[in-house]
């Protein structure tokens, strides 16, 4: 693997205007070491496989009440970025569902709209409240053991590995990371401290913060290390 020197410094900015006033204050500054994996911070591959769909990679994101918006908003703009097909599926029963941080999310469809298809990559942020909703879907949690005996790729981030992967046998046989509040419902610990990890066909990640890092190591499953560069570098995410 190509060895990449990620520098994120990103400063205090007013993200938006109206009743809530979002205000960033952020600096980081993040190795990601392919493949040091003694590196503090790693994205680490597991079992590697070729990820294989006809035409553009169809791309589900569910979300529910209490989802972690930063996860779901950076997740679907880099895949989208991309030129992955995103459908955005409600778990609830209405369309709009009210983020972990009071923020409003419209999904495309509900759940069982988008349960009519089948999907290339499905992708669940966290947020406590949004993976416990998850979790509670049996129409979901059905859609993901289709994906899992199908051999295709899914993906948790945050909370989900945790509270809606393990507890129903979809993380049997891999290794996960998750937010470390919960990393202690994970069966297998041994990757608990890399950033994002993947292993075959699942890739997890942490939290918030490594979001991108996540998204991006999704891009580069589906369309190659080039399109992950090309978008990284687009967005100033990494400047090489």
């Amino acid at each position: 693997m190509t060895h990449v020197l990620w520098h994120i410094h990103i400063v205090s900015q007013r993200a938006c205007q109206g009743p809530y006033s979002i205000y960033v204050a952020v600096i980081l500054y993040i190795q990601v070491m392919r493949s040091n994996h003694g590196d503090k911070y790693t994205v680490k591959e597991l079992n590697p496989m070729e990820w294989k769909f006809d035409g553009v990679p169809q791309v589900l994101v569910p979300i529910a009440n209490g989802t972690e918006e930063m996860e779901a908003t950076i997740i679907i703009d880099i895949l989208r970025r991309a030129k992955a097909h995103v459908i955005v599926a409600s778990v609830e029963e209405k369309l709009e569902i009210l983020a972990s941080r009071k923020v409003k999310l419209e999904a495309d469809v509900l759940l069982d709209e988008a349960a009519k298809l089948s999907y290339d990559l499905i992708v669940l942020p966290g947020g406590l409240g949004g993976a416990q909703s998850s979790a509670k879907s049996e129409k979901l949690l059905n859609m993901l053991k289709k994906q899992r005996e199908s051999n295709k790729p899914y993906a948790a981030i945050c909370a989900s590995p945790a509270l809606v992967l393990e507890p129903h046998g979809l993380l049997e046989g891999k290794k996960a990371t998750a937010f470390p509040a919960v990393c202690d419902k994970l069966s297998v610990k041994s990757e608990i401290e890399n950033r994002v990890v993947i292993d075959g066909n699942l890739i997890t990640s942490r939290g918030p913060g490594t979001t991108m890092e996540f998204s991006l190591a999704i891009v580069e499953k589906l369309f190659g290390r080039e399109k992950a560069l090309e978008i990284a570098k687009g967005i100033l995410f990494i400047q090489l």
